[in-house]
């Protein structure tokens, strides 16, 4: 897939079919991104786990932390990076070597490998990178 341009439908599509989310690099400070996003995706009625191994145990707008991806109690279908873009590959792998994988993998602004993507698309898994659902979301299913 071409990731420099998304059709509206896929994207929409995507927003549309995900209930549970993985939110890795979620921070419980209200002033980071990763935070004011995963509110606004809880306030839209996702269910969202958030993963970052600092807060593990501790709870980020009333959600159990989990240590990593493989630590959250449930399938999920869309895993949110909020990390570094050279941190994307490593993702994909966890997220391959998951005993059931998510729909998609979706890389947060700036964050963009298309090695990374290619990978999770050959072990048919959806990518959406360098876009923000909280920017989508209203623009395409609101």
């Amino acid at each position: 897939m071409n990731h420099d341009h998304y059709d509206n439908g896929y994207i929409a599509e995507i927003l549309k079919n995900t209930r549970t989310i993985a939110l890795l690099g979620a921070s419980p400070n209200p002033d980071r991104p990763s935070n004011r996003v995963m509110g606004f995706l809880l306030g839209k009625g996702y269910t969202v786990y958030p993963v970052n191994p600092g807060q593990a145990g501790k709870h980020i707008l009333g959600q159990t932390v989990y240590k990593t991806l493989g630590d959250v109690p449930q399938p999920v279908d869309l895993v949110d990076v909020f990390r570094a873009a050279e941190y994307l590959d490593g993702v994909v792998d966890e997220a391959i070597a998951l005993e059931v994988r998510p729909n998609v993998i979706w890389g947060q602004l700036s964050v963009r490998d298309d090695r990374a993507a290619a990978k999770a698309e050959a072990a048919g898994i959806k990518v959406v990178m360098d876009r923000c659902p909280a920017i989508e979301y209203p623009r395409l299913v609101a």
